[in-house]
């Protein structure tokens, strides 16, 4: 098992980090979204599995690679023998954790392969950094911090006639700046917009965006890009109650 690496030819900062991208975006879905498949992949009555991301933001459970050295960094081995040993959440998170250091230990790889000097180096860990890690995904603890650097979060509650408010009814993301209170609008579209470029995906794990419809789940309260769940506008507006993914999988094999 490669990881990949014979189809991605990297010579920049930029084209690291979007390789890092990638493997990142196919993990967090493998721990979010299609956690359910992961762990059918994850027998322990197999042999010692890793979990790999790819550069196309797909995943895959596979044996670990045979040659010796490996060309890639190799994940955390026999991820599987733990599955039925502990509870579940802490399983993923454990998961997570090693996902995070295999992608660090990867884009480095890169990063000596490629010869980068320090301002290279430099450019790529601030990138990298920028990004919520999978854990803080998985855990929630991304959402959390967001909410932290909000400064006025009860001002959300004085805008109950504007679409912001009734999104939260609706439990669809498209939010376009409210029009309405002209005299306190423009620090209330201040402190939205710093809401808005701090809410995370739960499973690509990127910001919100201008223009993109977001949908939130009623069990565990994440917010979700509608082409990461697969869910239109045209579609919301017929689900009383959303539940993302990873919940209605936990709810199924309960």
């Amino acid at each position: 098992m490669d990881g990949g690496a014979g189809t991605y030819n990297s010579r920049t900062a930029e084209e690291v980090f979007r390789d890092f991208r990638g493997r990142r975006a196919g993990m967090i879905k493998a721990l979010t979204t299609e956690v359910d498949k992961f762990y059918q992949h994850c027998d322990p009555e197999k042999e010692n599995l890793c979990l790999y991301g790819l550069p196309n933001e797909t995943w895959e459970v596979n044996l670990p690679a045979e040659e010796v050295p490996p060309e890639l960094p190799e994940p955390a081995l026999g991820i599987n023998f733990a599955r039925d040993g502990m509870d579940e959440k802490d399983w993923l998170s454990l998961v997570a954790v090693h996902s995070d250091a295999w992608l660090l230990a990867v884009a480095f790889y890169f990063g000596a392969r490629f010869g980068f000097d320090k301002e290279a180096r430099r450019r790529l860990f601030n990138m990298i950094n920028n990004l919520p890690t999978i854990y803080e995904v998985v855990t929630g603890t991304a959402k959390k911090q967001s909410k932290e650097k909000t400064p006025n979060s009860s001002s959300r509650s004085n805008k109950s006639s504007s679409k912001t408010s009734r999104q939260a009814e609706s439990k669809a993301l498209k939010m376009p700046a409210p029009k309405e209170e002209e005299e306190s609008g423009e620090e209330d579209e201040e402190e939205e917009d710093e809401e808005r470029g701090n809410t995370l995906c739960g499973a690509c794990g990127d910001n919100y965006a201008n223009d993109e419809f977001w949908i939130c789940c009623d069990v565990c309260e994440r917010w979700f890009h509608g082409k990461c769940v697969r869910i239109t506008p045209a579609k919301a507006e017929h689900i009383k109650q959303y539940k993302c993914p990873a919940c209605s999988n936990k709810r199924a094999r309960a």
